[in-house]
């Protein structure tokens, strides 16, 4: 789900072009010199930017790269066609988790390359946790890339006003959701959107927070345990009773908080640009904004893990994002690039969107935080770039750093990632969500039927 990253579809064209550049051979250790590679950035500037890596990397390594820009809902459907006739690109950047483990699953990974490129770099030099997300078992099935978060954005000028901590916990949020509403004022801007994956993130966000899981170990389901329904009984009352009426999408309650209309948002990482007043398009509109387009920022917080009460520890939705590569794929080609894009480019391939594209590796051994000053330098945004730490504080910034160390995400680690992935497609949680914030069911029925609509997934998946 790429809401976030306001990706949308090259033409149908572009596309189809790319696919009959794909090259159509076996996985060999050394090659004709040329590769196909699609990237999920497929914004305009975003392909832009890369082909300009891409230039670099063939002038450097006499590598010709076929770069082809591909919608991420596309990408399935594209993968199995492609699959099909025979002709996968060599590489795929900017694959979210569940597509990783959907193309394993189906036998479309070559396993050995991502191991290769991360020993070529060090595994000492990527976080801890995009390693293990990418990886099942003893076996790594993508090099992680780059990774954006789930926030918690809150008002400190109201916080501080009305004495609240910052809202790090079931029970703070809720008592800063009800102190701070007023008449005009909503205590909280939350998805209920059924149709929408962005409720599911943001539900999911709490639901790990409270110790909720979508399956088990043994990949059982379990949305309908007392964990699970605390979690819905959670969110739905926070968005029925301290949100905005009517349903709510990623542009309503982004919308009302950059209003001033709302104390606290959860949202991506995404939002930090926008919020900076650095994209036209989706500028910040509170009185105080006309005169200061950074006031919303300069009065805004960011929580990124929460705890719920049956949670062991705080807990951080968010989304890594990979290089993989394909079994018909040329190795010694398609290694050097991915290696390539994980150092030579890699600061101009996060600097392309910062706020949504926080560095996995750190920096090389010789200069283990080089990535991490490149990314606080990184200019965000659009229409107005600038680097996202002259507008937030270290301690926002550093929120960001801390959040990856504790991301969980439903079912990737316990193997699921097909149904990950079915979940995304036929979004029988945010149904649920929706139900219950409308007020048609209960906690412990949208529980339960959570609960019985993904089991009856998993079974069509057998």
């Amino acid at each position: 789900m790429r809401s976030f990253r306001r990706t949308k579809a090259l033409a149908a064209a572009a596309v189809a072009a790319g696919l009959a550049l794909t090259s159509c051979s076996a996985p060999q250790d050394d090659d004709g010199r040329t590769i196909t590679v699609w990237s999920l950035e497929n914004l305009t500037e975003r392909v832009t930017a890369t082909q300009r890596i891409v230039d670099r990397f063939t002038a450097e390594t006499g590598v010709e790269v076929e770069l082809v820009g591909v919608d991420e809902n596309q990408l399935s459907q594209l993968v199995m066609s492609a699959a099909a006739a025979g002709r996968l690109p060599d590489v795929i950047g900017g694959v979210p988790l569940a597509a990783v483990r959907q193309m394993s699953s189906n036998g479309l990974l070559d396993e050995r390359v991502p191991d290769q490129v991360v020993g070529d770099l060090g595994p000492g030099t990527f976080t801890p946790k995009a390693l293990d997300l990418t990886r099942q078992g003893g076996t790594r099935l993508a090099v992680p890339s780059d990774a954006w978060t789930q926030l918690l954005v809150y008002r400190t000028d109201l916080f501080e006003e009305a004495g609240l901590p910052a809202p790090e916990t079931y029970a703070d949020i809720e008592n800063a959701a009800e102190t701070l509403q007023t008449g005009r004022r909503k205590g909280i801007s939350l998805a209920t959107d059924p149709s929408d994956a962005f409720t599911q993130q943001s539900f999911e966000y709490f639901a790990l927070a409270n110790g909720c899981e979508l399956v088990d170990a043994g990949g059982d389901i379990r949305l309908d345990t007392p964990e699970c329904r605390r979690a819905f009984a959670f969110y739905g009352d926070l968005a029925k009773d301290y949100g905005p009426s009517g349903i709510q999408n990623v542009d309503t309650t982004r919308a009302t908080y950059f209003a001033g209309r709302s104390a606290m948002i959860v949202w991506s990482s995404f939002i930090l640009d926008e919020l900076a007043g650095l994209r036209d398009d989706a500028l910040p509109s509170c009185p105080q904004c006309a005169d200061d387009p950074e006031w919303l920022a300069d009065n805004s917080g960011v929580v990124s893990a929460v705890k719920g009460p049956d949670g062991a520890a705080p807990a951080q939705f968010g989304e890594v994002t990979s290089w993989t590569v394909t079994t018909t794929a040329h190795q010694g080609s398609s290694r050097e690039f991915v290696r390539y894009m994980l150092d030579e480019g890699y600061g101009d391939w996060f600097g392309m969107a910062p706020e949504g594209k926080f560095p996995v590796r750190t920096g090389p051994p010789d200069d283990p935080d080089k990535f991490q000053r490149a990314w606080d330098e990184a200019d965000a945004g659009v229409d107005t770039r600038k680097p996202l730490s002259e507008v937030f504080s270290a301690e926002t910034l550093d929120r960001q750093r801390e959040g990856l160390q504790e991301m969980r995400r439903w079912g990737i680690v316990q193997g699921q990632g097909p149904l990950v992935g079915a979940t995304l497609g036929e979004l029988p949680v945010p149904k649920a969500v929706s139900a219950q914030a409308g007020g048609q069911l209960s906690a412990r029925e949208a529980a339960e039927q959570a609960d019985e609509d993904v089991t009856a997934i998993q079974e069509s998946l057998r």
